[in-house]
């Protein structure tokens, strides 16, 4: 049904008008009595719990920065099957972001350009309509993810990601230290070690005991990639995020033109997966088994989350496939999931044959 409606309206709408119809809904079923009935259709088994960052969660799967900007549909990506909503990226001073149009789809990729540039309604605002949130039962785990606000220079970024922290880790499971979106001047100059390594222990120190995370471009070299896990251990961290949007163009099917009339951006969906996958194991060969390591990027099916969950990861979040996939996209997921978790535990048959003579 969504396919269709896909194919026949969605597609045909500009992307972000889509993705606010889109949110009306979602919004919706975070209201009480539609949050119940979604919640007992969609909501993941409860073999599929998962312990990670000292918190639980009711399955390994969940929505990525970007989706929810504002904390608005956390109740409801919840009752749809999400163990947990990192919402963000949320910036110290409310900004508009860039110019529209700034998300375009590249359907024949299943993959999105965006270039939002962290709209948002500033911190304060955003830690009040979350401090909201966490006094509804049954919620999901709530992830914030911070970012440097554009009209504050990067030489002047501690500050600005200490205030974003002052405010939201009092509200916030965890939190994200974002460093590599490709979309605000100078961000992801930060991922250079003499200035990641101040930020990050800034942001811990100041924390007060939220888990801390910080999330990676997937266009650093892999000596990049492994020098920064290794920071992110040495420093305490409670885990990382691999990885964020592309820059890469390489091997797309759409039309050259089409990609060219999109422009600059990062670049999400399936043409991310091999090498977010590459960057996931690149870091699961440097920190410890205990570290947690969630994965994002080009994720899609139920196959793909386990395949990250095999290949190391501890969870595992999607953005782009809600567009492709629709309302039922986690409860999907969460379903293959859990047959894969029973299959594993089923007792191998004992053959009843005697032996060949």
């Amino acid at each position: 049904m969504y396919r269709a409606l896909f194919r026949l309206v969605l597609r045909h709408l500009d992307p972000e008008r889509a993705h606010g119809l889109a949110f009306v809904v979602i919004r919706m079923l975070g209201l009480p009595l539609f949050r119940q009935a979604a919640t007992a259709f969609a909501r993941p088994a409860g073999r599929l719990r998962t312990r990670a960052l000292g918190l639980e969660f009711t399955g390994p799967f969940g929505v990525a920065a970007g989706f929810d900007k504002e904390g608005l549909g956390i109740l409801g990506l919840g009752a749809l099957g999400f163990s947990h909503v990192e919402i963000g990226t949320v910036t110290a001073i409310a900004q508009p972001g860039n110019d529209r149009p700034r998300l375009f789809r590249l359907i024949p990729d299943r993959a999105v350009i965006n270039r939002m540039g962290f709209n948002n309604h500033g911190a304060a605002t955003v830690a009040a309509r979350v401090a909201r949130v966490r006094r509804r039962r049954n919620r999901p785990v709530i992830g914030i993810n911070i970012g440097k606000s554009r009209v504050v220079d990067v030489e002047d970024a501690i500050g600005d990601y200490l205030e974003s922290t002052r405010l939201l880790a009092p509200v916030a499971d965890y939190l994200v230290v974002n460093v590599s979106s490709p979309n605000t001047p100078g961000l992801r100059g930060l991922q250079e070690l003499d200035r990641l390594e101040p930020l990050l222990r800034a942001v811990s120190d100041a924390a007060g005991g939220v888990p801390v995370l910080v999330k990676i471009a997937p266009d650093l070299t892999d000596d990049q990639v492994a020098k920064i896990a290794s920071l992110a251990v040495s420093l305490g961290l409670a885990g990382l995020i691999a990885t964020n949007t592309t820059l890469s163009r390489d091997g797309l099917r759409s039309p050259a033109e089409v990609v060219t009339a999109a422009g600059a951006g990062g670049l999400s969906g399936a043409p991310l997966a091999a090498r977010s996958l590459e960057v996931l194991s690149l870091v699961r060969a440097v920190v410890p088994a205990e570290f947690c390591v969630i994965s994002v990027g080009g994720v899609e099916t139920g196959a793909d989350v386990s395949q990250r969950l095999a290949a190391g990861a501890t969870l595992v979040q999607g953005y782009t496939g809600f567009l492709y996939r629709g309302p039922l996209w986690a409860r999907s997921i969460n379903r293959v999931l859990a047959g894969r978790f029973r299959a594993a535990r089923r007792p191998a048959r004992r053959s009843t044959r005697g032996p060949v003579s």
